[in-house]
């Protein structure tokens, strides 16, 4: 299997995230590359650096403001009076929104949903070639291969066409999908991350041409909380081509593959042409964002599972944070999709 990744995006080493009132840590840090890198290498997988891809594959899923703000947001930022070294929103408007505010404060509030994905100097750079990672994965399927695996951070799935957070910057599994629409008329995400895909959610919720599937923690106690929701499926011609899977956060391997089998259920029905798998291992136990409890051999029996449903897939990495345990998550997941042994012992 053809692997991508970029070393620019470990220019992105986010500092700030506020939590419960304190200011601690970005779990979304670099590190997190090398713990991946590393549980490809358990099954003989290197990655390659992917070519740039053309803006208008990013402005395919996103707004030209979004993409721009991204651009050159910090460096706006850095012109304020004692500015911090992060873009980090400090206002955010509520209720309806009718004019695209001038200032960078406003406009970072207007573009971020949350404070747990600052901006730095190099975060448009990181962005830029995680989402070639993504394209590079889909055009290697699009071209014949069966599957693919674009190792992307920053992730994606919690930004939506204009609004960035929850670690996320541009929302690489959607760019995936959209690439895909290319060649496909039909296409399907599946998204197994603990946390809702409300990003990925929003882009596509009134479309029926790519079909949305996310297996994730219930949200009424857990990010993102707004959505997630068993009753939200689907808007206009999307009208029943949102499926959320919501789980308990005490949720053991068991139930989490019943779920994921239904998520595939759905999508065999669908008959696709090709599936995007934004595959968060942070449902593992060991996750430091403790939101489920699957194992090391619960990943490795969803691998068979997905790679068993026939499809082209673009598999794209979304969260998984940092534990030793990260890189046996993601041996475990692509031993059991490409029938190999991760050596996770």
């Amino acid at each position: 299997m053809r692997c991508f990744y970029a070393p620019e995006t470990e220019g992105h080493d986010p500092q700030f995230r506020l939590t419960h009132g304190t200011v601690v840590r970005n779990a979304e840090r670099a590190e997190r590359a090398k713990l991946l890198l590393e549980g490809l290498s358990r099954l003989d997988l290197t990655a390659e650096t992917p070519p740039e891809a053309p803006r208008a594959a990013y402005e395919a899923v996103h707004t030209p403001e979004f993409v721009s703000f991204l651009e050159t947001g910090w460096e706006e930022w850095q012109k304020l009076p004692n500015a911090g070294p992060e873009v980090v929103p400090n206002v955010f408007p509520r209720g309806e929104m009718t004019t695209y505010p001038e200032t960078i404060v406003a406009r970072a509030g207007w573009h971020m949903s949350d404070t747990s994905a600052p901006i730095g100097a190099k975060s448009w750079e990181a962005t830029r070639r995680s989402a070639d990672c993504a394209v590079a994965a889909a055009n290697t399927v699009i071209d014949g291969a069966p599957a693919a695996y674009a190792l992307c951070r920053p992730p994606g799935h919690h930004t939506t066409a204009d609004v960035a957070g929850g670690h996320c910057l541009m929302n690489v599994t959607a760019i995936a999908a959209q690439q895909l629409r290319t060649a496909h008329e039909h296409v399907a995400v599946l998204d197994i991350d603990v946390h809702h895909g409300n990003g990925t959610q929003a882009i596509f919720y009134d479309r029926a041409d790519v079909l949305m599937v996310s297996v994730h923690a219930e949200t009424h106690d857990y990010y993102p909380f707004y959505t997630g929701y068993a009753h939200e499926t689907g808007a206009g011609a999307g009208q029943g081509f949102n499926l959320n899977l919501p789980l308990p956060r005490s949720t053991t391997s068991e139930a989490w593959l019943a779920a994921v089998d239904q998520g595939l259920e759905r999508i065999k029905a669908y008959a696709p042409g090709a599936l995007v798998l934004s595959l968060g291992l942070d449902a593992h136990e060991n996750d430091p964002l403790d939101g489920m409890k699957v194992s090391f051999d619960g990943f490795a029996e969803a691998g068979r599972r997905i790679a068993a449903a026939g499809l082209p897939t673009v598999i794209v990495q979304e969260g998984g944070y940092l534990s030793p345990d990260l890189p046996t998550s993601l041996a475990a997941f692509m031993g059991g999709f490409l029938g190999k042994d991760p050596r996770a012992a």
